[in-house]
């Protein structure tokens, strides 16, 4: 009996040391853009900001890259006025990248967008969140690193 008790819970304990590995796993995460760092906010000035964080440890061995956010909702791309913007725009018009700088992850939080037509919380909300509005990309004039589909939203409001 106390064998069978030992065997139970020495089971359990690497049941739950497993468990917990595999969550703590979900923290150093393998995406080049982490989804659940990945949102657009919704200022008090009824402005778009999209934010997210690039995995540069992922981008090893390349030293420069750019990132692009792409509206595929049309009333959204309306509303912005806008279907794509690239992050650091003006570095990009004279040809320069961002850099990949040391190891770890790096925060992008992109200029507010002011929104040209007022669109309802909820209606943001399910276009960016249900209906794939908001895409995301990494990548080179050689390459595309990676690329996702926006699936966060938070408001100020």
């Amino acid at each position: 009996m106390l064998k069978n008790i030992r065997l139970i819970t020495v089971l359990l304990l690497v049941l739950s040391v497993t468990t917990l590995l595999n969550g703590c796993g979900l923290l150093f995460s393998n995406e080049l853009i982490v989804n659940r760092y990945a949102d657009a906010l919704l200022t008090k000035n009824n402005e778009l900001q999209f934010r997210f964080r690039i995995n540069s440890e992922i981008l090893a061995g390349q030293q420069l890259y750019k990132v692009k956010v792409t509206i595929h909702d049309d009333k959204l791309a309306e509303a912005i006025g806008k279907r794509e913007i690239v992050y650091g725009e003006e570095q990009v018009q004279n040809g320069e990248y961002l850099e990949v700088e040391g190891k770890g992850e790096k925060y992008i939080f992109m200029d507010p967008l002011p929104l040209n037509v007022d669109l309802h919380i909820h209606e943001l909300k399910n276009m960016i969140e249900k209906n794939n509005a908001v895409s995301i990309e990494v990548f080179n004039n050689q390459e595309v690193f990676g690329r996702t589909y926006l699936t966060n939203f938070s408001s100020e409001l």
